[in-house]
């Protein structure tokens, strides 16, 4: 957490519930509404930085999506749930951007809150807030860019599949849908990331091979944060009885529940693998450390008769019969030789070389 959006929580401690203060980081840029307006004859889409120019621009007769870029202008936010009908709890939980992944079913609306993974130069999150109305869909996300809902906008604006036909429920359906298939996204790239560290990890294990184990291992743990809740996310919205919700999208539901199962399966799949090669990473260590006391050894081995041979006819005596010997050098080094050729073969034996 950021040392300013720790001091902001830290001093909205104690304050009534539904105060809506803004948890995150530091932003300036002016938030951006983006209206979709559709059915299956027409299609309208604008952008405004006015929340009642957007107002004034919504037809009743078609579905609408309302996409608010920035939730750190708490006002702003306020002023839309005001004039919707949120309950501030909801708001609150809008702009914290440290709100776990939950679904929450209030009379006139459903809200589901969840995070949207991306890569940068490191993978980053976003949170993303839908809230489900009658003929109405409004997401706020954490911050302006890009999302993972440009296949949703041009299946829209073509005409393509099945959302036009279908109302703002199959809307907030296909958003989620998006968020659980970037998690899919971000799985596979931290696969190929695993099978080349796996690959380095036998072939030539070094410090930086643990360093980049240790940083997989954060990015697991940061993406089964994020995932994990939307099983508890996904079931609630399936178990919900609200009429918002009508049973045709029901089965698209459980569709993504599947989808979402299957994110945690592979989640934990890779957690047990980096588990499994830091212990791998280990072992070569150790069996490195092995080979190479190995060899000190055998040398060593091979080395301390011949030391000890020229130990002894190292002393300065001179009643030593060996010294005066014509061949006693030549004598000296075969046998030092022999002694090294016969461990060497010994060592080869006993498959220590």
């Amino acid at each position: 957490m950021e040392d300013g959006q720790l001091a902001s929580e830290i001093a909205n401690v104690g304050a009534p519930p539904g105060t809506v203060v803004y948890y995150g980081e530091d932003r300036s840029e002016k938030v951006r509404i983006t209206l979709i307006e559709y059915n299956e004859e027409r299609f309208v889409e604008k952008e405004f930085y006015s929340f009642q120019d957007c107002i004034d621009h919504v037809d009743s007769s078609m579905v609408k999506w309302i996409n608010v870029d920035g939730i750190h202008n708490a006002e702003l936010i306020e002023r839309i749930g005001k004039h919707f009908g949120i309950h501030p709890l909801t708001l609150e939980d809008i702009v914290n951007t440290n709100q776990r992944a939950k679904f929450e079913d209030y009379d006139n609306y459903v809200v589901a809150i969840m995070k949207m993974i991306y890569y940068e130069k490191e993978m980053c999150s976003e949170q993303l807030s839908v809230v489900l109305m009658k003929g109405m869909v409004i997401s706020f996300q954490e911050a302006q860019g890009g999302d993972a809902f440009d296949l949703i906008r041009n299946r829209i604006r073509q005409g393509k599949g099945r959302i036009r036909k279908m109302g703002a429920d199959y809307l907030a359906y296909a958003l989620i849908d998006a968020v659980v298939d970037c998690y899919f996204t971000i799985l596979e790239r931290i696969g190929d990331k695993i099978e080349l560290l796996e690959e380095e990890l036998i072939t030539e294990p070094s410090k930086e091979t643990l360093q980049q184990l240790h940083y997989m291992k954060r990015e697991m743990i940061f993406v089964r944060k994020a995932v994990w809740p939307m099983r508890e996310l996904i079931n609630n919205m399936e178990r919900s009885e609200t009429e918002l919700i009508v049973p045709s999208t029901d089965i698209y539901l459980r569709d993504v529940h599947d989808h979402t199962i299957r994110v945690i399966d592979t989640v934990e799949t890779f957690r047990d693998l980096l588990s499994g090669m830091m212990d791998i990473y280990l072992s070569s260590v150790s069996n490195k450390m092995n080979e190479i006391m190995k060899v000190l050894t055998i040398i060593t081995t091979i080395f301390v008769p011949v030391t000890f041979i020229a130990g002894v006819y190292g002393m300065n005596f001179d009643n030593m019969p060996e010294l005066h010997s014509r061949y006693g050098y030549f004598m000296t080094c075969g046998v030092m030789l022999l002694m090294i050729v016969l461990l060497i073969y010994y060592f080869r034996r006993r498959k220590w070389l």
